[in-house]
């Protein structure tokens, strides 16, 4: 029997990276390093006393996590104007769900994050993009020139982007949100890493801007799926509306709570993962790779000719890194510095029978 799935998902696959075990896994840009086991214990006691009230829902509006979210991100928020989700994935969906839709469209600026046509596709809406400038960044005439042209609804900017790394300014983005009555969708998933201030500090001037998080990366948090958002609270609501019954479980809600509360200790090795990041690229400078400046925790590189040869060798060597990002780059996250050195002989191990395959600017 064929089943009858929609036209535009035939011959469509799931959407993820490699899982392999390996050695070295620096794919997925996760910070390297576990809770401690102090940290464990009290993670295990709230889902122990979260578990005793397991037989009734969760709190489905999340108050209490939504009240620690707004605090940690300061400028004066509270719980109102913060939405917790599934991970950003999903904060990202109701957003799409909400605002898109047939005969409505999203905006982005491409290479850019893998997931974002795949919001527009599942949530029916149409999806454009435009490429960045060479560097790989965007600026206001650029992305106002691009909303001129195609009418967005939505607009979705990753601060720092993914898979490049690269930023965009604090004064650009609010030139943009000044220019359009589009919704602004500013991702900034790999913030904690950046050297560059929030555009949570603009929240008060722009009613249509939207800034969202994850406690996937620099929380050490990604097998908690804990998304984040904060914006006008009549689109907090517009999520509420579209949000699935209970989407957030009560254990999701009390790991979440225990990480805010440690945040300090989760945090602890941001900017040592961020300069280990900015000295893994000033290695391969040095080495004569083509490198991406990054604002994050990975680091984009090549060029290679057979880039999948490139990725093919570092796995033989037992270092997974991810085969994304234009063509003829590889992009690898920041690790442990015996990640690391792990990773830098491997890539020497390599390089001299890669060197005919690899192209320079």
């Amino acid at each position: 029997m064929r089943v009858p799935l929609r036209d535009d998902l035939v011959g469509q696959e799931p959407y993820g990276a490699p899982q392999i075990d390996v050695p070295v896994v620096l794919n997925v840009n996760e910070n390297p390093y576990p809770p401690s086991d102090e940290l464990a214990r009290a993670m295990a006691e709230a889902v122990v006393e979260a578990a005793r009230g397991l037989n009734r829902y969760p709190d489905r509006e999340a108050w209490a996590l939504r009240s620690a979210l707004a605090e940690y991100l300061g400028e004066g928020l509270d719980a109102s104007s913060v939405w917790a989700a599934n991970g950003s994935n999903e904060v990202m969906q109701q957003l799409c769900t909400a605002f898109g839709g047939p005969g409505r469209r999203v905006l982005t600026f491409t290479p850019t994050y893998s997931m974002y046509p795949e919001y527009a596709r599942n949530t029916l809406t149409d999806y454009v993009t435009v490429p960045r400038r060479d560097d790989h960044t965007v600026d206001a005439p650029l992305v106002s020139a691009a909303i001129a042209a195609h009418s967005p609804t939505l607009v979705l900017l990753a601060r720092p982007n993914n898979p490049t790394g690269t930023g965009i300014p604090l004064d650009v983005i609010d030139e943009i949100c000044a220019g359009t009555q589009a919704l602004v969708v500013v991702d900034e998933a790999y913030q904690e890493f950046s050297d560059e201030p929030s555009a949570v500090s603009l929240l008060a001037r722009h009613g249509n801007l939207i800034v969202s998080r994850t406690m996937s990366k620099a929380f050490a948090l990604a097998g908690g799926r804990l998304g984040y958002m904060a914006a006008a609270s009549d689109i907090v609501d517009a999520c509420r509306i579209v949000r699935l019954p209970y989407h957030l479980s009560a254990q999701t809600q009390a790991i979440a709570l225990v990480a805010l509360q440690h945040r300090d200790e989760l945090l602890a090795q941001v900017r040592a993962l961020a300069a280990g990041a900015r000295e893994f690229e000033s290695w391969l400078a040095g080495r004569g790779y083509d490198v991406v400046p990054s604002k994050a925790n990975f680091t984009l590189f090549g060029r290679f000719a057979d880039r999948h040869a490139v990725w093919q060798g570092l796995l033989d060597r037992g270092v997974l890194i991810r085969e994304t990002g234009p063509a003829g780059y590889l992009r690898a996250s920041a690790g442990t510095p015996d990640e690391m050195g792990a990773l830098k002989a491997a890539l020497d191990d390599i390089q001299p029978q890669l060197m005919g395959e690899r192209n320079h600017r």
